[in-house]
């Protein structure tokens, strides 16, 4: 299965994400979407898994959870907008990782692309970055990859910060 990862759009959905989205089997959002009208824009390209972030409003969190938890195959993936990272855990995340256990862990919110193992936790940490306008990063960001028993041919995607 062919999988793009985004996050922190911000109620923008750049025309480069859209075009970077458009051939994946689903799209998984680390939250901060920003609003509907960008979850329904990803939609025409695959169907979408996604979870609320700190920005969403009412409505968002009404419709998406706060921590994702699903397979594929028998690859297990959690996903959360509010994380951390290996080392660097968000409060509560730690003991979610120990009782669920997943081989992949993605989250959000920092605005900063990491793609980081965790030998204690046994799992592949991602954070795609920041896709949208706002925020502290100069570029914005993508990862894309396929997943079979692991994670394979990931691919971080860059394209610039401006509207266009």
């Amino acid at each position: 299965m062919y999988i793009g990862l985004i996050s922190d759009t911000h109620g923008f959905l750049h025309p480069a994400a859209q075009k970077h989205l458009k051939d994946v089997d689903e799209i998984w959002h680390a939250g901060d979407i920003g609003s509907l009208q960008v979850l329904q824009k990803l939609e025409e390209s695959a169907p979408v898994r996604a979870v609320f972030g700190n920005i969403d409003d009412a409505g968002l969190r009404r419709q998406l959870p706060e921590i994702l938890n699903f397979k594929i195959g028998n690859y297990k993936i959690l996903m959360t907008h509010i994380g951390g990272y290996p080392g660097k855990y968000a409060p509560g995340i730690r003991q979610i990782l120990y009782e669920r256990k997943p081989d992949l862990f993605i989250s959000g919110h920092s605005h900063i692309l990491k793609v980081k193992p965790d030998q204690k936790f046994n799992l592949l940490h991602i954070n795609p970055g920041a896709a949208g306008l706002q925020g502290f990063h100069q570029v914005c960001t993508l990862v894309r990859f396929r997943i079979t028993n692991t994670i394979e041919d990931l691919e971080v995607v860059e394209f610039p910060k401006k509207r266009s």
